[in-house]
């Protein structure tokens, strides 16, 4: 199965440039409180002594610090409201933005034409807000705890996981494989190359019952393994071994 997807371009003539805009940590995860298409807060683009000013400004009912940490006793302490953008030349680079849908249809939304970055207004609320961050991020995420008597509400630990019995089911399978006369493998081998080209190991491994090391042995001298291209990790028959040998114009004919 191929890997490749198709990219849905049929807005890119319609859509306008876009901005890539780098924002603080707790911006983002406040903009994620806001409900589903609902307005995050606006952009304001003017011009001061001929310079162009471009400011972002958080809805105030998105400035509860709720997303950040533990709130402030007095409950004074809130998200700054306003972000000055600077703005950045893209430099020659070529960046585009992607968006996937529910259903995987991955979607061309435009090209980037400029870059920022969002910046807060540093006031004593900040780096209030700063304080508060850092001293989140020191906190350990796990603690050791001594329990004075076993636990027996949560998971008991088990002698052997599921994926390792498994994995020990299928190397004990593999390892009871007797190796068959070697004309015998060869004729398998012939038999199920003459219903298709290519190959991978482990199907051959299936048709034949064989192990790996051995029929490897035998497809070295009877094969040819393609390390790349269009059938990458396959193996085929030399050409010599092949019932209906046939060119690479020919192959090309019947793919076409």
């Amino acid at each position: 199965m191929s890997n490749k997807a198709e990219v849905n371009l049929t807005g890119v003539k319609q859509s306008k440039g876009v901005w890539l805009v780098k924002v603080p940590k707790y911006l983002s995860q406040q903009w994620d409180k806001a409900t589903e298409k609902g307005e995050v807060g606006k952009i304001t683009i003017g011009k001061k002594q001929g310079k162009t000013e471009v400011c972002f400004s958080l809805n105030e009912e998105l400035t509860a610090l709720g997303a950040i940490g533990e709130k402030e006793k007095d409950g004074s302490l809130q998200v700054p409201r306003d972000h000055p953008i600077t703005m950045h030349t893209v430099g020659g680079q070529t960046m585009a933005v992607f968006s996937q849908s529910n259903t995987d249809e991955i979607r061309l939304e435009g090209m980037v034409v400029h870059r920022a970055e969002c910046r807060p207004v540093v006031s004593d609320n900040y780096m209030k807000l700063k304080k508060l961050q850092i001293k989140e991020s020191t906190k350990p995420q796990r603690l050791s705890q001594q329990l004075e008597r076993a636990v027996t509400t949560v998971f008991k630990p088990v002698a052997n996981h599921d994926f390792n019995v498994e994995y020990d089911r299928k190397k004990k399978s593999e390892g009871k494989m007797v190796r068959a006369e070697r004309q015998v493998v060869l004729d398998m081998l012939f038999s199920a190359f003459e219903k298709h080209q290519y190959y991978n190991i482990k199907d051959l491994v299936d048709i034949t019952k064989q192990p790996v090391t051995y029929l490897k042995e035998i497809m070295r001298e009877i094969g040819t393994y393609n390390s790349k291209g269009a059938h990458k990790s396959t193996w085929e028959l030399k050409p010599e071994y092949r019932l209906n040998p046939c060119t690479e114009e020919e192959e090309e004919m019947e793919t076409a």
